[in-house]
């Protein structure tokens, strides 16, 4: 494949993948953010490997355009492999959303690849999380692709990534990620 062809189908599988977003979850999200906003509630996010990345960048985002208390375990990669050298890799979140008394005021929001299985032993520690949550009454809210697993069965609102290539559903769904949350932080009803 020559790399002319290759970046033609690349770019090509974004306008697919854009193509099949469902706006109305993509607005149903947008929505729990504005209320978040307006009830004065806390915004944590999760992900792991690169959706991690995006989590770090979504809080800055969120906390310095939208003035909105966020915050991601990740973050804190002392606390994270403490965590995770104590209690293990599969209660790292659950046990930071503990300590950070997540409640019902509040939303977590996944953003992952494939929205974590159990069953699969994949992303466990962000089921976890989720189970804590719901064990709270908090809203959840996830950004995820493939089947979105865990995530998508046990969110309030869930924007699924459309699989267009088993073999960039990675790069498609951590780089739309980003395209969702910047769409929602520059939303004018999150803008002071």
């Amino acid at each position: 494949m020559t790399t002319k062809t290759y970046i033609d189908n690349y770019l090509k599988g974004f306008k697919a993948v854009l193509k099949n977003v469902s706006k109305i979850e993509f607005r149903k999200l947008t929505k729990e953010i504005i209320k978040l906003k307006k009830r004065q509630g806390r915004l944590f996010i999760i992900g792991v490997g690169g959706s991690a990345a995006n989590c770090s960048h979504a809080v800055n985002d969120f906390r310095k355009l939208c003035h909105i208390e966020t915050y991601s375990p990740v973050d804190n990669v002392s606390e994270l492999t403490a965590r995770t050298n104590d209690d293990g890799w599969d209660t790292v979140f659950s046990n930071w959303l503990k300590v950070s008394h997540l409640n019902r005021n509040d939303a977590v929001l996944v953003f992952s690849v494939g929205g974590g299985n159990h069953k699969k032993n994949i992303s466990t520690n962000i089921v976890s999380a989720l189970e804590y949550a719901r064990e709270v009454d908090c809203i959840i809210l996830g950004i995820v692709s493939r089947d979105g697993g865990h995530t998508k069965k046990v969110a309030d609102v869930s924007v699924l990534i459309p699989v267009i290539n088993e073999e960039m559903i990675t790069p498609y769904a951590e780089a739309l990620q980003g395209v969702i949350w910047h769409g929602i932080v520059n939303h004018p009803d999150l803008k002071e």
